[in-house]
């Protein structure tokens, strides 16, 4: 049996090659999975997914006319699945339930001091032999105050490192982390949260109930000198609204991993191109924003642990095995 995996990225191939290699054989395409490109699938009972798939209705009614009746994908998030659809047409779905948490949290504090300590400016200025100071100051992070919105593994592991830098820890969530808790933080409101941190960082997943999490009321509730780092999904921020605040010239700097629109630019090069999305266009222009390509989870801890955990899926589908992968089981 041949798997076919979507959206695979060039350091990511030979990890999937080698680890499917053993069981079945997969091809790798560089393309994404959308309604496009859906009929490639035809005649391949197992594919395999990237984060930025699109497996809405359309797609995963084409997907089961050509054949497939199992999609494994490569991420923890599935907001882009229709899980409904794919369990009236039959179809099991999984996921990635665990990989490297320490991946995304210490991306996120890569992001956190790049803007603090202005970085990318000072880079650019000694690449022209420009070495002064000015406009590089940053603050130190001892002493001040890490607001962790969502506080399971990766906000734990963020939370680690951000005690290690001495700073006073806050947290909010559905439930506490008892871990947290020992490390010395305090579970607060949102709204305390935001009005006392000097750097918000998100890590929950997003669904219904958290989509704009961050929205105009609560970029508002932030102080005007706070630090903003988003590496879990974009749908938690408003970016109309946090463009809104950049223009008024507020937060000391934003770090962004993932975008709310990013499902067809993020992955591809698109610098020959004009950006039709006038949002990101004007949010990339901001000297105190970051964007990189929703790229925090890809170390080569990370990834690997992906690609096995893909594989067992694939074995337990063919085996009739249920684990907690797995989001829609084998009718």
């Amino acid at each position: 049996m041949q798997i076919l995996a979507f959206g695979v990225q060039a350091d990511e191939k030979p990890l999937i090659e080698r680890a499917f290699g053993g069981h079945h054989g997969v091809r790798c395409l560089d393309v994404f999975l959308n309604e496009d490109t859906a009929p490639i699938a035809a005649g391949h009972e197992i594919i395999s997914t990237s984060v930025n798939a699109d497996l809405g209705a359309g797609v995963l009614e084409l997907l089961a006319a050509g054949g497939t009746r199992m999609v494994a994908q490569r991420s923890t998030g599935f907001n882009n699945i229709d899980l409904d659809v794919a369990q009236r047409l039959g179809m099991t779905v999984a996921r990635v339930s665990y990989y490297s948490p320490y991946s995304v949290a210490e991306f996120a504090w890569t992001l956190a001091m790049t803007v603090n300590r202005r970085i990318v400016r000072a880079s650019t200025r000694t690449r022209d032999f420009d070495f002064r100071l000015d406009g590089l100051m940053g603050r130190d992070m001892h002493g001040r105050t890490a607001g962790v919105l969502g506080t399971g593994k990766i906000g734990e592991a963020f939370t680690r490192i951000a005690r290690g830098f001495g700073m006073r820890l806050l947290g909010w969530d559905v439930a506490e982390n008892p871990a947290c808790r020992e490390l010395g933080m305090t579970y607060v409101s949102k709204e305390q949260l935001l009005a006392e941190s000097d750097l918000v960082t998100l890590h929950v997943p997003l669904m219904p109930q958290t989509q704009h999490l961050i929205d105009a009321a609560a970029l508002k509730a932030m102080r005007d000198d706070a630090i903003l780092v988003n590496s879990s999904r974009g749908g938690l921020i408003d970016t109309a609204a946090l463009v809104a605040e950049l223009r008024e010239g507020r937060f000391t700097g934003v770090g962004l991993d993932v975008y709310e629109a990013e499902a067809g630019l993020f992955y591809v090069d698109r610098s020959l191109e004009a950006i039709e999305d006038d949002t990101l266009a004007r949010l990339v222009t901001f000297p105190n924003v970051l964007v990189s390509s929703h790229q925090a989870y890809y170390t080569e801890d990370a990834v690997g642990q992906i690609v096995e955990a893909t594989v067992t899926n694939v074995l337990d589908y063919r085996a009739g095995r249920r684990s907690e992968n797995v989001l829609v089981p084998r009718s």
